[in-house]
């Protein structure tokens, strides 16, 4: 199935700004009663802004023009106590609307990592984590700038330019109606531009998630880098992505700010014709000098709020880029859920029935594979690099899933068993190990049930039932011996002992070591080789190797190559097949 996340902007970016913020209404899910308390906020501190201006012309016109300074003092102390009504208002809006905007970006994270760890491998595969990081952190981020800052700004000022407008036509509509010409004009534009302006917004998500991936990169195969003198190939390609994300975002920054002297160009031309046409008013009797004021302040009142508009519009914009990127993540199914079982049952501990696979976009590995394993036995997989070993092997643990036939668990089809009932079943040791960020014991008992509240006195005594405590001694400081996730102060083959450990502790019935002891001392490996002979006897045992010193006790093999798995026979014969295939290979 193909699981790669669109790179391009989609239909979305023409969308009206009233199916945008719809969009955005779901995000809010459960936080009603907070967004109810702060736009009650705003519409007290909207109202207190709008009747200042009525406050003083009054002062002008009836206190002032007459000399009547007590009533200045009067009403100036009304408009104070307006003022600080206003001011608090305010800041329980920006109070109660932060709080909203982090829990949103905290639940939005969550939801997006608990969606990435339902996804199949196969996801992870045709994704770069770098994209992924920064969908969870940066993209989620500029929604919560939205909710957080942007969106009752935006409320605030659609409050107060509906309020003014309407004072101001009410009042005088001829005056009223030409101040607004300007504002009809700029608002045309905006309709205009408001596309281009989200499609560059998220051209420039799109190059920051390309430039962390290409960070991602670069760091993960650092020791690599340098050991083969690479230097140059990756510092042009970080070059190449930061370059193209220097002028994504130079373009969606351009597009973020048109807006600002448009709207500064409105409002300035606003003031003028108020105050052009109210002069000639005023002279012919119509107007008078105090509601003039009043006028300018609320063209004032309408015009500014429209020019914070421009930068709220643009981080609308980034806001509904981000979640169209979020939304992508968040749609994916997997195609790997469980199924009803069919209640077969077999002695084999697994099964390939007729079982076929590709990789997205591929030609198939495997073509038409029938096979069984029985319980106890030690089978070898062989076969040339890039045969097909690991792939088989990554359909037995359910890695991912056929393209066609079954693949069968103790004779139940393996999709019928959830995912913690096949990690029971099944211990699965990669040539690269992968460890977590703790100490030695955190992670030999990661993932196991049984041991994971285990203190390490009762931990060693486990470890030591199972024969596994030899393996201890590797390790400076035993189960206490710090971890890091990179593994840099650990050689590869520790790793694997570690690995080794996680998955023989939990005694699974099916065990598959590829390429397990390729990093580890002939000693070492004895030792293994008798953990191994330990095991419970109903436990089964699949090697994937490339030397076969490590299959001598193998009871039977097979040969993976060419789209087939083929009985290898003898020990001669086996080696006759892997020559013969490498050849042709």
């Amino acid at each position: 199935m193909h699981y790669r996340l669109n790179t391009k902007d989609t239909n979305q970016s023409k969308e009206p700004l009233r199916v945008g913020l719809t969009r955005l209404l779901p995000v809010m899910a459960g936080e009603g009663r907070n967004v109810a308390l702060a736009f009650f906020a705003i519409i007290v501190s909207s109202s207190t802004t709008l009747t200042a201006p009525l406050i003083i012309a009054h002062i002008v016109d009836r206190f002032i023009a007459t000399g009547d300074y007590q009533g200045v003092f009067v009403w100036s102390g009304i408009l104070l106590g307006i003022y600080l009504i206003g001011l608090v208002s305010s800041y329980v809006q920006s109070r109660t609307m932060g709080r909203v905007g982090r829990r949103i970006l905290f639940n939005l994270r969550n939801a997006i990592f608990t969606k990435l760890q339902e996804l199949p491998v196969a996801f992870f595969n045709q994704n770069k984590s770098g994209d992924l990081i920064s969908r969870i952190n940066n993209d989620t981020d500029k929604i919560n700038q939205f909710f957080a800052q942007a969106l009752m700004q935006f409320l605030s000022n659609a409050a107060l330019i509906v309020g003014a407008g309407i004072l101001l036509v009410s009042l005088n509509p001829r005056l009223g109606l030409a101040a607004l010409v300007p504002a009809i004009v700029v608002l045309g534009a905006t309709r205009l531009l408001s596309g281009w302006v989200k499609r560059t917004s998220f051209a420039s998500l799109q190059t920051l998630g390309g430039l962390s991936g290409e960070i991602q990169e670069s760091l993960a195969n650092f020791k690599v880098i340098v050991a083969f003198n690479r230097l140059d190939y990756f510092r042009d390609k970080f070059a190449g992505a930061n370059q193209a994300n220097y002028a994504a975002s130079v373009k969606a920054g351009v597009a973020s700010n048109i807006f600002l002297p448009l709207y500064g160009l409105a409002a300035n031309l606003g003031t003028l014709i108020v105050l052009a046409y109210g002069i000639v008013l005023i002279s012919n009797g119509e107007l008078t000098t105090g509601l003039l004021i009043g006028y300018i302040l609320y063209v004032t009142n309408f015009y500014m709020p429209l020019r914070q508009l421009a930068t709220i519009w643009a981080s609308l914009q980034l806001a509904l880029a981000g979640l169209d990127r979020i939304s992508e993540v968040l749609a994916l199914k997997s195609d790997m859920a469980v199924v009803p079982s069919d209640n077969t049952k077999g002695d084999a501990v697994m099964g390939f029935e007729s079982v076929s696979f590709h990789y997205p976009g591929g030609q198939d590995v495997l073509t038409d594979i029938n096979f069984s394993l029985e319980r106890g036995k030690t089978y070898a997989l062989i076969g040339p690099t890039g045969g097909g070993k690991t792939t088989t092997a990554s359909l037995m643990a359910r890695l991912y899933d056929p393209s066609a036939g079954t693949v069968r668990l103790n004779g139940r089809d393996i999709r019928a068993f959830t995912a913690q009932e096949r990690a029971d079943a099944i211990g699965f040791i990669l040539q690269e190990p992968f460890l977590f960020t703790g100490t030695v014991g955190d992670n030999i008992s990661y993932g196991n049930a049984a041991f994971a509240d285990l203190a390490d006195g009762k931990l060693s005594q486990k470890l030591d039932e199972a024969g596994l405590s030899r393996l201890l001694s590797r390790f400076d400081q035993g189960l206490d011996t710090p971890v890091s996730a990179s593994g840099d102060a650990m050689s590869l083959g520790q790793k694997q002992l570690i690995a080794f450990m996680r998955a023989a502790l939990r005694n699974p019935q099916l065990l598959i070591l590829d390429e397990a002891t390729a990093n580890i001392d002939t000693v070492t490996e004895k030792l293994l080789e008798d953990i191994l002979d330990a095991l419970p006897a109903q436990t089964t045992t699949v090697i994937i190797a490339h030397r076969l010193n490590t299959i001598n006790n193998a009871d039977e093999i097979f040969f993976v190559n060419g789209g087939t798995v083929t009985p290898a026979g003898s020990m001669e014969s086996a080696v006759d097949m892997l020559l013969n295939g490498q050849m042709r290979s």
